[in-house]
């Protein structure tokens, strides 16, 4: 046992009232710490390694941490009921096959076969959509290869095989790391525990093969660039018996001639006549799906914005729809006959002063 003289609580930075599982994560923040063989040479930190390591036998046992909070460290010091450690006799020296979850944290430490299931790694495509498509939601045909698992061997790429002899079928084997003892993945053989004899002859010992997927999908309404729609387990195929990884479909929406979109709302430049602009008019505005009216109001100003709520995209998460902004821009003709002419100029009668007035400084 060591010599710390802290409380086993201080030295963990728990409180006497913290759960099992509190004190279980605070020594797994220390110990990766202050681990010595990730800080080589280092006296302070290898000291204190002992005395989180000497705290969290005590504490991260509930019957000895019942004993140290009606007794204190007595019983322990002296080697006492209770007094169960796994340090041996061999200087400072300790064996650790205890605590192989959390130093696999540390240091990747297998843990046998279970090791060996992995799950497969997630797909990621890219698909087009016009803004309707988007708008309205849509179901588009896809084609992708992925590896899936070989159905003759299960995935195991072996049609015989026998036990690993390097670690026993056991999957890990035992070394020494600095002045610790640790189990480890066995190397040989992945952590499976199996030597493969005789590779299957359908994948030629891969376990896998590509596999050309052909399905629809469903787009939701109110998808945006960027936004990914995912198909579970049609991803790559897992190691072992892990499961298949994720499919995710990124989409782009296309740019619309008309339309400009921001989040959920739309955006639209709208050309009117000088007379609906100026009497005012009820004219019709193009929405996504069709078109709506609209009340434009006498004496309205060319780069005037109007607002119609509800008319712009779906959210993908709400389904509430944003709104549409509508952009005036008066439509001046590009040919004018003499007739048309006079009566334009008699229209240039109605300004009493002239619109650039104060614009021009001195």
């Amino acid at each position: 046992m060591g010599n710390t003289t802290k409380d086993y609580y201080e030295v963990l930075g728990v409180d006497r009232k913290a759960s099992q599982d509190d004190i279980k994560k605070a020594f797994r923040k220390l110990a990766r710490k202050y681990h010595p063989d990730l800080n080589p040479g280092d006296k302070t930190a290898e000291h204190k390694f002992k005395e989180i390591n000497e705290a969290y036998e005590v504490l991260g046992d509930a019957k000895k941490r019942a004993d140290y909070d009606q007794f204190g460290r007595s019983p322990f010091d002296s080697g006492g009921p209770g007094f169960d450690y796994r340090t041996y006799a061999s200087g400072d020296r300790f064996d650790f096959d205890g605590f192989g979850d959390i130093f696999s944290d540390i240091f990747g430490a297998g843990r046998g076969f279970e090791e060996a299931d992995l799950r497969g790694p997630d797909l990621v495509m890219g698909i087009e959509l016009t803004m309707e498509e988007a708008f309205h939601g849509a179901t588009k045909p896809i084609s992708f290869n992925r590896e899936i698992n070989c159905t003759a061997c299960g995935g195991s790429g072996a049609e015989t095989y026998q036990q690993c002899s390097a670690c026993k079928g056991t999957g890990k084997v035992t070394s020494a790391k600095g002045f610790f003892k640790m189990s480890q993945q066995c190397s040989a053989c992945g952590g499976s525990g199996m030597k493969v004899t005789k590779q299957c002859h359908s994948c030629n010992g891969q376990g896998r093969f590509l596999h050309t997927e052909s399905l629809k999908v469903k787009i939701p309404a109110g998808a945006d660039t960027g936004s990914r729609v995912r198909l579970r387990g049609m991803g790559g195929s897992g190691k072992g018996k892990g499961s298949p990884g994720d499919l995710q479909i990124e989409i782009t929406v296309r740019p619309h001639h008309h339309f400009t979109r921001k989040d959920d709302d739309l955006y639209l430049d709208l050309p009117v006549t000088f007379g609906e602009a100026a009497l005012g008019a009820k004219i019709e505005v193009p929405i996504m799906e069709g078109t709506t009216v609209m009340t434009l109001p006498a004496g309205s100003q060319s780069g005037q914005k109007f607002k119609l709520s509800g008319k712009g995209f779906p959210s993908s998460r709400t389904g509430k729809r944003g709104s549409q902004f509508v952009t005036i821009k008066i439509a001046v003709p590009k040919m004018v006959s003499e007739r048309e002419k006079e009566a334009i100029r008699e229209i240039e009668k109605l300004y009493k002063e002239s619109p650039r007035k104060g614009m021009v400084t001195s």
